[in-house]
């Protein structure tokens, strides 16, 4: 046991620069007060990392309104790279708990940089595809970009937006943290409780062959049969991070976070899945992210965050 809790790392990103609502800064603090509501001794049992945010960005005024902040984010990203490579270089386990969404992206590159010639598959359980590029992007909102970032794709042919230089010189700098080849497949993406996608988001899903499976499978298959067929796609993969945004739940319970969607997973299918899928000995990393306390009444959504974090860090000490 005590080699186990040397090996997890949990790594704390208080980023919200990416999100379009503030708040998401708070969300590590709010599943600690969770954790002391349930009286659980979790932020004991594993010293934490915190890596330093941009949020300072915040106040000062957004130059890229196709990439918001995008200066900051490139900051926060680096940040967050550097610190899960050095993890995986070491082989620790991260556990992150993160604000926004966009800082996924780092984990992806500082898992890859630790182990280049390892094929890294991601299970990305979410009610978006964040596979947007600045070109591309409805609302600015970086958060929707992680995916693209990793894999290095502008999506040209769905273009709406015209990115000034300064913009795409960062968008590039992004896409190049860890070294300037992809850091993932499109057919290495699985993604679990995908429902509210653009166009553009969609035509690269499409193109790409990538795996969607809805909630209504996992309604119909359960949970342990939805793990399985995610692994199996994910078979030619030596590596595996699986990302979770709280928004894959169902609007009705994830009220606490800043784009809820309705028709998501329930509480019970969201641990079930956690924890089944992270017993893969090929799973090298996990996340949890985007609980907003501000949009929330009596911290309910990170109490329900907690029981995911906490029943599946549980099941990767009892299969380590």
């Amino acid at each position: 046991m005590n080699h186990v809790k040397r090996t997890i790392k949990l790594v704390e990103v208080r980023s919200e620069l990416a999100a379009g609502t503030r708040g998401a800064s708070m969300g590590i603090d709010a599943l600690k007060i969770a954790s002391l509501d349930k009286q659980s001794d979790f932020f004991t049992r594993f010293e934490p990392i915190n890596v330093p945010d941009a949020n300072n960005y915040l106040w000062k005024n957004n130059k890229f309104p196709f990439a918001k902040h995008a200066d900051g984010v490139y900051e926060v990203i680096q940040n967050v790279y550097g610190t899960i490579k050095a993890l995986r270089e070491d082989h620790r386990f991260p556990i992150v708990l993160a604000g926004d969404h966009s800082t996924a992206a780092g984990t992806i590159m500082g898992i890859k940089a630790a182990h280049p010639r390892k094929r890294l598959g991601v299970i990305w359980i979410d009610a978006h595809a964040d596979l947007h590029s600045p070109y591309t992007t409805p609302s600015g909102n970086m958060h929707g970009m992680p995916l693209a970032m990793c894999l290095g794709i502008d999506n040209l042919p769905c273009r709406q937006n015209h990115p000034d230089s300064t913009t795409l010189s960062y968008w590039d700098k992004l896409k190049k943290i860890g070294g300037s080849e992809p850091k993932i497949a499109p057919e290495d993406i699985v993604f679990i409780a995908l429902r509210d996608t653009e166009a553009a988001e969609d035509y690269l899903i499409h193109t790409h062959g990538m795996l969607r499976i809805f909630v209504e499978n996992v309604q119909e298959w359960g949970v342990e049969v939805t793990s399985r067929r995610a692994l199996e796609r994910l078979s030619h993969c030596e590596q595996i991070y699986i990302s979770f945004d709280v928004d894959s739940l169902d609007s009705r319970i994830s009220r606490g976070t800043g784009t809820p969607v309705p028709g998501g997973l329930n509480v019970e299918q969201a641990i079930g899945l956690n924890a089944e899928l992270i017993k893969d000995r090929r799973v090298c990393a996990w996340e949890i992210v985007e609980v907003n306390p501000t949009l929330d009444t009596e911290n309910t959504m990170a109490e329900i965050a907690f029981d995911i974090l906490e029943a599946t860090t549980h099941s990767l000490v009892k299969n380590f």
